[in-house]
């Protein structure tokens, strides 16, 4: 993983390289082992210059012009020589790029370039994408397995290529004016360019009223749009977008179940086998769960049955990193600790403390571009940071699993529903039996999901609002002019396939993958996502509910197919915690008078976005404890946190 930024100019005028430069030095912590630059013109009036290192100080007070300017700072992950550096052209010197990521089969994709007479000097997956792109061209993009986001300038084509994967776990954002193109891996290597940034008043509103974040194009900032995931974008006098890649017919697998599980054992085996592929030391995430747990298991397995990683780069023993809480209600180890027996890791532990999260809030805010969703963030970044500690510069982790496989307990409302619509009344009777014997009493979150299939649009809405409760902190004037949400895009059919959906492209995975790409980025360390491999992704989105949800089970195929791999405590663990904090015994203790302080601000009242009253008044009832609202505590103070960072100071 890496950092990106560029400048290209369509009107033939010079970019300023000075400004590419703070746009890299921006990001600079996304690669502390390099940093590279080239400068060309479009029209190929100037050589091209490719500089290692400062750009204005290597460039002096040069009189030529350049219409593009590629910047790259480099995490050296696969082939740590200099011949990995960046950006980096082809043998001919027609095409360039800057690229963040990894290409997971990048060994059989060179072999398979080789046989068609390309030629390589390096190592590196860099090189293999270049090679991709001259042998099929933008199609390129459909034969990488990996995460990425790149932008290749084709000097015979006299055009600027840019792609991000299929799920978006790799950021590329940019601005344009008609004019002059610029993009970068994080928000803020594109202040340079936009100067004093204005917040986009929809993605604000947004964020307070539910929590949405990182469900359109739009950013928070006016000006700043990122790429969709699974599309590319062409820059030549205009930009054009198009997507390559989208997800199969949901449902339309009609496997058993012992099927579904022989197949899933094979696909989530390789996208570990290759998310292993590494030069420098690895490390897995384990929060105690089934995904991070089967992930853990399994490359135990690769690492020291099958030797797929050399023993120099993972020791005796799997290192693994885990956030933990002495308080009982939030402390996951009692699940840890029998994954850690069955596989001998050798276990590391963070506790993160609220002290510390009032006192590094602002850097957090900073690192992660936009408001973000819960505390949470801080526990995952104090797991990140961990594992630097202990020099792991590649984690596995488990995101991608909830949405893919029907783990969150709001998918049973939407099964239920499924059932219902389809008249299975005995089936629907079975699981809801099902659910109370393992779960206990049907929330009222999932109640609002199941009316869904017996209540019009109108009596949907008032049901969800009775749930939800009123959001009278927010200004009236703010929602007069904003509301409501615009609404989340859905399928034909299926309740539980159109949530998996939504959770998947419009609201929900994206934001993690964001929270999780600049934690870990913050300490130099890239994280790997065996769940979204694009293989195993179609395969799950394409399985029948049923073969997701059985006999008020979750992820039941994942639970059938890692019989004998996963130790029975964690396979039939009943509960799900989910990555969470202490955070509502937090802002009733250490976070109280911070909370206080940031709500009785004048500058949070003169934003406009909150009624500062019924917000005190709501936060004086948590603190009660006659309510549980941290979720909403923690938007009110991170859009404030927000706005002080990127809009009062953006300095």
């Amino acid at each position: 993983m890496c950092a990106i930024a560029g400048l290209y100019d369509v009107a033939g005028q010079a970019v300023e390289p000075s400004v590419l430069e703070r746009m890299v030095c921006l990001q600079a912590h996304r690669g502390p082992d390099g940093e590279g630059y080239v400068l060309l013109d479009a029209q190929g009036r100037e050589q091209p210059v490719a500089l290692k290192g400062r750009l204005t100080d290597a460039l002096g007070a040069s009189p030529r012009r350049y219409t593009i300017a590629l910047g790259h700072r480099r995490l050296a992950i696969v082939d740590l020589s200099p011949l990995g550096h960046q950006p980096m052209a082809t043998e001919d010197g027609r095409c360039w790029v800057t690229y963040n990521g990894e290409i997971y089969n990048y060994v059989e994709l060179r072999e398979e370039l080789r046989g068609k007479g390309h030629r390589f000097r390096s190592a590196s997956d860099t090189e293999v994408l270049l090679a991709a792109y001259r042998e099929w061209g933008e199609a390129c993009v459909t034969r990488f397995n990996g995460m990425f986001a790149f932008a290749i300038w084709d000097g015979d084509r006299r055009r600027l290529f840019c792609a991000r994967d299929r799920l978006g776990v790799k950021p590329f954002y940019y601005a344009w004016d008609g004019v002059r193109f610029a993009f970068a891996s994080e928000i803020k290597g594109l202040l340079p360019v936009i100067g004093r940034p204005s917040p986009n008043q929809r993605a604000v509103f947004d964020y307070l009223e539910g929590a949405c974040l990182d469900h359109s194009e739009d950013t928070f900032f006016e000006g700043i749009r990122q790429l969709p995931p699974a599309h590319t974008l062409t820059v030549e006098t205009q930009i054009t977008v198009r997507r390559y890649w989208d997800f199969p017919t949901p449902g339309s697998s009609a496997l058993s179940m012992r099927d579904a599980a022989e197949r899933f054992r094979h696909l989530f085996r390789d996208a570990v086998r290759l998310r292993l592929r590494s030069d420098v030391p690895i490390g897995t995430c384990l929060s105690g769960g089934l995904d991070s747990s089967s992930i853990v298991c399994v490359a135990n397995d690769l690492m020291f049955v099958e030797h797929a990683v050399p023993r120099e780069l993972i020791g005796e023993r799997q290192k693994t990193f885990s956030s933990c809480f002495e308080d009982p209600a939030y402390d996951e180890r009692q699940f840890i600790q029998p994954v850690v027996e069955r596989t001998g890791a050798e276990a590391h532990y963070t506790f993160p403390d609220p002290k510390e999260l009032a006192e590094s809030v602002s850097r957090l805010v900073w690192q992660q571009d936009e408001p973000f969703g819960s505390t949470s963030i801080f526990a995952q970044w104090n797991v990140m940071r961990l594992a630097a500690q202990h020099g792991v510069k590649v984690l596995l982790d488990g995101q991608g699993a909830d949405e893919l496989l029907a783990g969150y307990h709001g998918f049973f409302g939407a099964f239920f529903a499924d059932l219902a619509a389809r008249k299975r009344w005995l089936g629907l009777l079975r699981e809801l039996a099902a659910y109370r014997r393992l779960h206990g009493p049907i929330p009222k979150y999932v109640v609002a999901n199941l009316a869904r299939a017996f209540l019009p649009s109108p009596l949907v809405r008032f049901v969800r609002s009775r749930v939800t409760g009123s959001v009278d902190w927010i200004a009236s004037e703010f929602r007069r002019q904003w509301g409501p949400i615009p609404a989340a895009p859905s399928l034909a059919g299926s309740h539980l396939h159109t949530m998996e959906y939504q959770l998947l492209v419009w609201s929900g995975l994206r934001a993690l993958l964001h929270y999780e790409d600049r934690n870990s980025m913050a300490f130099g360390i890239e994280t790997r996502l065996p769940f979204l491999d694009y293989r195993l992704v179609e395969f799950l989105y394409g399985l029948a509910p049923e073969l997701k949800i059985r006999n008020g089970w979750t992820k039941a195929v994942l639970r059938e197919a890692l019989d004998g791999v996963l130790p029975d405590e964690v396979r039939w663990r009943v509960d799900k915690m989910g990555f969470v904090t202490p955070e509502d015994i937090w802002f009733r203790t250490s976070l109280r008078e911070m909370t206080r302080d940031i709500l009785s601000d004048s500058r949070t009242r003169a934003r406009g976005y909150l009624n500062v009253e019924a917000a005190l008044k709501e936060f004086e009832a948590h603190e009660a404890g006659r309510k549980n609202i941290s979720f909403t505590i923690w938007r009110w103070l991170n859009l404030e946190l927000w706005c002080r960072a990127f809009v009062d100071h953006p300095s």
